[in-house]
Formats: structure tokens, C-alpha cells, sequence
């Protein structure tokens, strides 16, 4: 969080990892894929519970073919993406193409990328199923893709219609409440001037609620979903009309 630049010292921090399903009855939107076991191996961290694992025990499997939202490419949002062999994928276009560019195998974006992962994204467009976004696009009733970069070239928020009212998914637009609430960017960003310009973005929604990419304070925010997934999982609010 760069607490150096702010006079303020460095301390022990808690960084959650988050994907997100949109779901109403049969209905179902994946919203990026996590962090994969292989990955963790890579990065000498430890998966506490499998992505893959965690949704099939709320019913879903990723060979099931639902629509999948990658908000941005970095390894710990598209993870599992080569387990979604059957689903349309939704990217921002100059995301795709950046991280399909020779720059991004340099170290200071190699750190934040996988190329084993980006070849998942390649294998689904050489498939057919990759659904490039340039700007804005509405892609269910009450759900809408909103590019605003930043964080990435092509980094998405999800704004969907909920009885709560308009929720955003800021993804890694935001990692924590606290970028949101001090305007302190993350330490990772492609475009500075338009990383604060979608914090301005965000600030400045009608959202009734903007949940962010990585901070530990989202579950306890909302309804904590009970049984398989319990401590692990929370229902932000039923979609709302015309959206269910």
C-alpha cells in the first residue's frame, strides 16, 4: 500500500483472495476464477480451499459452460480458467492483448502474470468462446462490464442490479476499502493517473455497495452463507427485477 510514501510505517496485513458468482436460479455468471493450486506451488503459498472445490459445493462445476467475467489477468483472478472448457469468456480487449504482448514478460509485470494461465485465455480464443470487451457491455439483464484500466489495461468492474441496488464488483480496481477511503493506491499499476481516475470512478458511482478485490472486511459486510462453504462465502443481496 506504499505506507512509506505517507510518513507511516509497514505492518502485518491480511490479503483475502475472492471470485464471485452471479446466480439466480438456473441462471449463472461466473466472475473470475482465483488463485490455482499450481499457481500457489509456483509462489510457495498454500490454497486453503481449492476454487474449483468451493463451487462445487454450492452446485456448480466450471465444465458446466456458464458465462465467465475475467475482470483482469493476473494469476490470482484466472487461475482455473483452463477448467472452464465449455464457457464464453468475457475480457477487456486491450487486457487480452496486453498480456499476450512481449511486455509482459517483463519482470515487473511477469510478477503479477503466468503465462501457463494467459495460455488458457489463448486456448479459449483459438476455441472460439473469448468475447472481447471494449468499454462498456451489458451481457445479462442487470449486469454490465465497465472497463476503467488502471490496475491493468483492461481492467473490468462489474456493476449488477440487486434488491440492495446497483452493486459494483471493483475487482482489483480497488483491492481494499482503504484505497477507496484514503485514496492510497496499491503498489501494482499499469497506468497511475488512470488508477486514480477509477478510484474517482468508484467514489463517484451510485453504488450501494463496492466490493473490493482482496480486502479480508468483504465477508463480514454481508450475509455469510452457511453450511459447505460457512467462514468462507457471503450472499451480497438476491439480484433484483428485471436482473432475477
Amino acid at each position: 500500500m506504499n505506507y512509506a510514501f505517507y510518513g507511516e510505517q509497514d505492518d502485518d496485513f491480511t490479503v483475502d483472495y475472492y471470485l464471485w458468482v452471479l446466480r439466480s436460479g438456473d441462471q449463472v455468471i461466473h466472475v473470475d476464477t482465483g488463485y490455482s493450486a499450481l499457481g500457489a506451488a509456483k509462489r510457495g503459498r498454500e490454497v486453503l480451499i481449492d476454487p474449483l472445490e468451493a463451487l462445487s459445493r454450492i452446485g456448480l462445476n466450471a465444465g458446466d459452460g456458464h458465462p465467465l467475467v475475467v475482470t483482469h489477468a493476473h494469476y490470482d483472478h484466472i487461475g482455473n480458467v483452463g477448467a472452464f472448457t465449455a464457457s464464453q469468456v468475457y475480457i477487456g480487449r486491450r487486457e487480452l492483448e496486453f498480456w499476450t504482448s512481449d511486455v509482459a514478460t517483463r519482470p515487473l509485470f511477469a510478477h503479477f502474470g503466468d503465462q501457463a494461465e494467459v495460455a488458457d485465455l489463448l486456448d479459449a480464443q483459438r476455441d472460439g468462446r473469448v468475447r472481447p470487451i471494449d468499454g462498456n457491455a451489458t451481457i445479462a439483464p442487470g449486469v454490465e462490464l465497465i472497463e476503467l484500466g488502471g490496475h491493468t489495461p483492461g481492467q473490468l468492474v462489474v456493476r449488477v442490479r440487486t434488491t440492495l441496488g446497483p452493486v459494483i464488483l471493483a475487482a482489483d480496481a480497488a483491492h481494499f476499502q482503504e484505497e477507496l477511503d484514503r485514496d492510497m493506491l496499491f503498489q501494482s499499476m499499469t497506468d497511475l493517473p488512470q488508477a486514480y481516475r477509477a478510484l474517482d470512478w468508484l467514489r463517484a458511482s451510485d453504488a450501494a455497495a463496492i466490493i473490493t478485490g482482496h480486502d479480508p472486511c468483504e465477508l463480514d459486510r454481508f450475509e455469510p452463507l452457511t453450511g459447505a462453504l460457512e467462514g468462507l462465502a457471503a450472499i451480497v443481496a438476491p439480484l433484483g427485477s428485471p436482473a432475477r
